[in-house]
């Protein structure tokens, strides 16, 4: 059997079918495993290229537990507190608490009455989120009446699949702070407030209950434990093995050419990007979907990365901190309406060396700022530098300090790097936008 892919799905599953028996091959494009959670290293700084965010640790619990196993036999975890920062301004900032009682006392500070509705607000996330993992999330979908059934159709109606999260966050708090406290996570799942289904609001539960962790030596050692259980079930993997194409006879796929060789298999599992796949590994008599069918689709956003080792430490800023300092609607709405690149982004600060040592030299800071920006922009050097100085000085505003003299090391990460390195059709970061009819 041949996997297509070393990223996380294609690195769980060579474990799990290793485990059932079969005999196991992935092929990697990149000389490292993780897809978009590679690592760079750069001057003694170690950056997570992309997810930055351990959440749900009882999914990958349950994963490691198929072998036996738990997360802590590969890596160890911290549960971060704050959870994160949340900037609205330079002087205006609130921090998210790993305990609930005192993000009832913020949000009461924030709007009267707000705290008996947040513990509502997260009871029912609590719910849905069950829900959904007991109904919905390990089941297969092959056709529409394998999801219609009775069972499905109460338990969505309850999870509110048919109201957008703006609206469902609007009838429980005026303060427009909060909402977006309740709603900045859709932004993960590629898509706007008004477009996504009020279910996802489940990630409150996450937010407040399960809380945010962190694995210590950032997200590359999840992508190295996800290795090494499936080179321990038997499993091989080639790296630098590019897919050129899916060799078909007779509709049966019978084997992978790659950049450096053909490997015949009984059965191939695509991992990767799946409109790359589509429309570049196999000959268009034999694709589910053409171009056409990608164009109309409504893409999660890109996203301009800022890798930066800085020569100091940042002390108003958290492992994670949220800046919404400037207006959230018109930063949607440049990514989903009008595409082009934001003016006023909202945008995301990651810095693991708060909570860890290893990445990042004595007294230095590993700093990964993240723009969430539209698929399929013009992504010249002019354009992505003239970005990434406007956030670095937005960011310097509300540090309420200077960074660019501090800065050791450098790397702009956007459009075209996602398309290049991983196939991501029209750059996109995260493939498809979680709306009802996607």
């Amino acid at each position: 059997m041949v996997i297509i892919g070393a990223g996380f799905s294609g690195l769980a599953s060579a474990a799990l079918l290793a485990n059932k028996g079969f005999d196991v091959l992935v092929l990697e494009k990149n000389s490292a495993p993780g897809g978009r959670a590679l690592v760079y290293e750069h001057d003694g700084f170690k950056f997570d290229m992309g997810p930055s965010w351990y959440l749900m640790p009882d999914i990958f619990e349950r994963f490691f537990q198929v072998f036996g196993k738990l997360p802590e036999d590969f890596y160890e975890l911290k549960r971060l507190d704050p959870s994160y920062r949340v900037f609205f301004g330079p002087n205006d900032w609130v921090d998210i608490s790993s305990n609930f009682e005192k993000n009832l006392d913020l949000f009461e500070h924030i709007e009267s009455g707000a705290a008996e509705k947040l513990r509502e607000y997260v009871g029912i996330a609590s719910y849905q989120y069950k829900a959904a993992v007991d109904e919905f999330l390990y089941k297969d979908y092959r056709k529409l009446s394998d999801f219609f059934n009775r069972r499905t159709l109460i338990e969505g109606r309850k999870l509110r699949v048919f109201e957008s999260i703006d609206h469902y966050a609007r009838r429980y708090f005026r303060s427009e702070k909060l909402r977006r406290i309740l709603e900045y996570s859709v932004v993960f799942l590629g898509s706007s407030p008004s477009n996504t289904p009020a279910m996802y609001s489940m990630l409150s539960h996450v937010d407040f209950n399960l809380g945010v962790w962190y694995p210590v030596g950032g997200m590359g050692s999840v992508v190295k434990a996800l290795q090494n259980l499936a080179e321990s079930q038997g499993a091989c993997i080639l790296f630098d093995h590019e897919a050129k194409s899916l060799d078909i006879s007779d509709r049966q796929v019978r084997s992978v050419t790659t950049s450096l060789g053909s490997f015949p298999a009984d059965v191939i599992l695509v991992s990767a990007d799946y409109a790359h796949s589509e429309m570049c590994l196999i000959d268009s008599q034999y694709r589910s979907y053409g171009h056409k069918y990608w164009q109309k689709r409504v893409l999660a956003p890109s996203a301009l990365l800022i890798y930066l080792g800085l020569s100091k430490r940042i002390p108003k800023i958290s492992h994670h901190t949220l800046s919404f300092q400037h207006d959230w609607v018109g930063h949607f709405e440049s990514i989903f309406e009008s595409p082009a690149w934001p003016e006023n982004p909202s945008y995301y600060v990651c810095c693991p060396s708060k909570s860890d040592d290893s990445v990042a030299p004595p007294g230095c800071e590993n700093v990964v700022l993240l723009v969430p920006i539209a698929s399929g922009l013009e992504d010249n050097d002019d354009m992505r530098e003239q970005m990434a100085e406007l956030v670095i000085g937005y960011f310097e505003q509300i540090i309420g300090e200077s960074v660019r003299d501090n800065i050791v090391c450098r790397t702009v990460f956007s459009q075209r790097d996602f398309a290049k390195v991983f196939n991501a059709y029209r750059g996109t970061a995260l493939g498809l936008s979680h709306t009802l009819l996607q």
